[in-house]
């Protein structure tokens, strides 16, 4: 039997790309082919998608069952909440990385929407070959488009901002209002350390997630909504 590592087939040879040449080159088959491939990513999308909300949706049951849990009674401990907030991090993390998963996807459909679809609709002299050029190396060797730090600012912006500041709510109020008979600072604490110590980590950590979510930065996602007022979209009459 022959040694099949020397056989590996390598898509990226001269011989691996003339398979498809013939459908790239000729004008009917090419547009047959690309509404099977946009179909296929606008599918890929979505799956991608619903894993996004999947995260978000256990980042929210971790925050039921950790309200439920610091509240039960006035023996439960507070640090359940700071517990619940690293677990919300946790989810974040996640969330970023599934966030620019589906940001890769989503560029490679925005770029056949901007150059096949639209042009189709509203005929133009773009250049056919450079954006099939860009398409065929993403595909070849796929990217992510969108930085950490921008995908870190979109996700806390739109779901998990508004969580952390719950949570963090919620732990002032059970540390002072909702036990009234002993001082903040020992509620506030966790064995071995002091709820001062607790409470400076914890404004620490609210002035870093405010500045991720709400400093500035330059938008590299592709395909957001932008620009226009709602509404502006429909041809007055």
């Amino acid at each position: 039997m022959a040694d099949q590592n020397s056989d590996e087939f390598d898509a990226t040879t001269t011989e691996a790309r003339a398979v498809a040449a013939q459908a790239g080159a000729e004008r009917d088959e090419f547009l047959s082919l690309i509404p099977h491939y946009y179909r296929g990513e606008v599918s890929q999308s979505g799956n991608l998608l619903t894993r996004l909300d999947l995260t978000t949706d256990w980042a929210i049951v971790l925050v039921t069952v950790v309200l439920a849990l610091a509240f039960q009674g006035p023996d439960s401990s507070a640090y359940l909440l700071l517990i619940g907030l690293l677990g919300v991090v946790l989810f974040l993390l996640f969330d970023v990385r599934r966030y620019r998963t589906f940001d890769a996807s989503r560029a490679r459909i925005r770029l056949l929407e901007e150059n096949v679809f639209a042009n189709a609709f509203d005929p133009s002299d773009a250049p056919l070959e450079a954006w099939r050029v860009e398409l065929a190396a993403d595909l070849r060797t796929p990217t992510l488009k969108v930085s950490f730090r921008e995908a870190v600012g979109r996700r806390l912006r739109r779901v998990y901002y508004a969580i952390f500041v719950l949570l963090g709510l919620a732990w002032v109020f059970r540390i002072t209002l909702y036990a009234p008979s002993e001082p903040w600072t020992v509620t506030a604490s966790v064995p071995g350390i002091s709820g001062v110590f607790i409470a400076g980590l914890v404004a620490l950590f609210f002035v870093a997630i405010t500045a991720l979510t709400f400093w500035p930065y330059e938008r590299e996602a592709r395909g957001e909504f932008h620009g226009e007022e709602p509404g502006r979209w429909r041809r007055e009459r």
